[in-house]
């Protein structure tokens, strides 16, 4: 087992972890001392673990994950990316949030080589340049910063087993751009509820799906709103009901259609947010613009909710409104069009980087 971690550059053994005697020698800030000491209690056998959800689709809350659950979680993930013991791992994500935290139980549990960084938009620049991994778990932006600003890093990319996405949609413009890695990009899907993922999807390669995969042990069903049910051992054996409204393949897959609570009646017609998003991003993308976006309500007279979306950046010329509306009236049907748009300088975040529709309501 490796006697060491790299946090921000600076090396830290286990046991001076474990009992919180670090050297003088090295001063350490808010970030690091947060996740040292989640590591001294994951080192020290604390058993339950208070945590915070991202609050992206409801008010944030505390839960209480036991290490039991963790450790099921960490192991499901080891044996699906072949992870072994002394492979290398980069830790990206904020360490106060599942995706980050579980990336240090992954590192203890599979007795992996751990480096971790601050979160940042691209996390490599911030890595010795001789440094190599095995396995990473990002965000969407990050990887595409990744590509977009440092393309000479591909290559170290392509040497890792897997890469994982999670905590924001992949755009159209990135799932275009894996195409060309080597490196298997999976795409998860998960919660705080679950320990992180329960499932993936393969994004690029032969492989690749436009569905989720769990394994044959987490057991998955649908409530009469058309929302995945999920139990196993990362639910405690209890039966989660999500607010993910989805398409079963078969007993193990789906497809993933939006959250049930972004769910819009115009004129009489259900209209999916998500899906209104990710045909938007493909008109963008084919218009070549790159601009984040979101849809969202209005309340309306005659139609009882009126369909806007809102983008990021400087508004858009009447011909580029109606050129947009054009393209997207080949995908969509006529209440899935939205009425008007509206933008944003800037649209507002979570504190995990996923785009804040009710905060950009509010502002604009």
């Amino acid at each position: 087992m490796p006697d060491h971690l790299l946090l921000n550059q600076k090396k830290f053994f286990l046991d001076e972890i474990q009992h919180y005697s670090f050297r003088e020698s090295i001063p350490i800030d808010g970030y690091e001392a947060k996740t040292l000491e989640f590591c001294k209690n994951w080192l020290q056998g604390v058993q339950e673990f208070a945590i915070q959800t991202s609050g992206s689709t409801g008010t944030p809350k505390w839960l209480e994950l036991s290490r039991d659950r963790m450790e099921a979680s960490a192991k499901r993930t080891l044996r699906l990316f072949d992870l072994q013991p002394e492979d290398r791992v980069l830790v990206c994500l904020n360490t106060e949030y599942i995706a980050g935290m579980m990336m240090l139980v992954r590192g203890f549990v599979g007795q992996l080589h751990m480096t971790i960084v601050e979160p940042s938009g691209n996390p490599l620049v911030r890595v010795d340049t001789a440094a190599e991994f095995d396995f990473v778990a990002l965000v969407p932006l990050q990887l595409q910063t990744i590509l977009e600003q440092t393309p000479e890093k591909v290559g170290l990319l392509n040497r890792m087993k897997a890469i994982l996405l999670g905590g924001a949609p992949v755009s159209k413009q990135l799932e275009a751009a894996v195409q060309a890695l080597e490196v298997p990009v999976f795409q998860s899907y998960g919660m705080t509820e679950t320990v992180s993922h329960v499932a993936v999807r393969r994004l690029n390669g032969a492989e690749r799906t436009d569905y989720y995969t769990a394994p044959a042990e987490v057991t998955l069903g649908q409530d009469e709103r058309g929302c995945l049910t999920i139990m196993a051992d990362v639910t405690g054996g209890e039966v989660l009901v999500t607010n993910d409204r989805v398409e079963m393949i078969d007993a193990h897959s789906f497809k993933w259609l939006g959250r049930a609570d972004n769910t819009i009646n115009s004129g009489g017609v259900k209209v999916q947010l998500e899906k209104v998003e990710s045909a938007l991003e493909d008109a963008l993308h084919q218009l070549g613009m790159s601009r984040r976006c979101f849809a969202a309500a209005l309340p309306d007279e005659s139609l009882g909710e009126r369909l806007i979306a809102v983008l990021e950046g400087s508004p858009l010329a009447d011909e580029e409104e109606q050129n947009l509306k054009g393209m997207l009236s080949e995908q969509l049907g006529k209440y899935e069009i939205p009425k008007q748009f509206g933008y944003l300088p800037r649209l507002p975040e979570t504190a995990t980087g996923k785009i804040d529709r009710r905060g950009g309501m509010a502002l604009l």
